[in-house]
């Protein structure tokens, strides 16, 4: 099992620490650390404290992902999805939400804000050639594979 240091900010406060909720659980959630609630307009985003710092072991990074109930009720979603947290960062983790929605959305302190995924990373070593070779899908790009048979 993954091994992943955390310290707890002192506007942590109380929250439980990040868990699986279920045995099935691929994320672990993510909670606003803050002290005042946020209403989040229509199109505005915010950047969300979680009042954590991590040290997540080398080859591996902690994916920041959008809570999907969250996004299909309230078309609330991670900016940046997904957000990476770094093996060799150690600044504390932050949520970034924007409100694709019609109503505003209203964060309390302690709220789950979004998930975490922690998985594992490959460097890749850059190599310059002349020639990539064919495939059957040469250089098409978006739309290129079509949409039914």
């Amino acid at each position: 099992m993954l091994e992943v240091r955390l310290v707890c900010l002192p506007h942590y406060g109380g929250l439980p620490l990040p868990r699986y909720e279920t045995p099935g659980s691929a994320g672990v959630d993510l909670r606003y650390a803050g002290t005042d609630p946020v209403v989040l307009a229509p199109g505005k985003s915010w950047v969300f404290p979680t009042g954590l710092k991590m040290a997540i072991p080398l080859g591996w990074e902690g994916q920041v992902r959008p809570r999907s109930g969250t996004a299909f009720r309230n078309q609330v979603t991670v900016t940046n999805s997904p957000g990476t947290v770094d093996s060799d960062y150690r600044g504390e983790v932050k949520v970034l939400l924007i409100n694709h929605g019609e109503e505003v959305f209203r964060v309390e302190p302690g709220d789950r804000v979004a998930q975490m995924v922690f998985a594992p990373v490959a460097q890749a070593r850059f190599c310059l050639t002349d020639s990539l070779g064919d495939t059957e899908r040469g250089s098409g790009g978006f739309g290129s594979t079509g949409v039914s048979e």
